[in-house]
């Protein structure tokens, strides 16, 4: 389970973000507040990365915030994270 004070969220999520670049055999590297599509995932990847996320921290992410606004960079996906503990 999540512990929202646990300061390692972003570092987690950006090794998540990291497989996926490396499974698609993308070289760029992706900063916190980056933008992923810029950094190369699609939009399938993004589902994918959503369901990553889901699985990493054991959270069920709401449809409502299922938008390409939550997915849309590291610092992003950290934050929604941190507001479904």
């Amino acid at each position: 389970m999540l512990d929202r004070a646990n300061p390692d969220v972003t570092e987690r999520v950006a090794r998540i973000v990291r497989r996926m670049l490396d499974k698609r055999a993308i070289a760029r590297a992706a900063g916190p507040d980056d933008d992923l599509r810029d950094a190369g995932l699609a939009s399938l990847d993004i589902v994918n990365l959503m369901l990553a996320v889901e699985t990493e921290f054991d959270v069920k992410i709401p449809e409502r915030e299922m938008t390409p606004a939550n997915f849309r960079s590291i610092a992003r996906i950290a934050e929604l994270v941190r507001g479904l503990a």
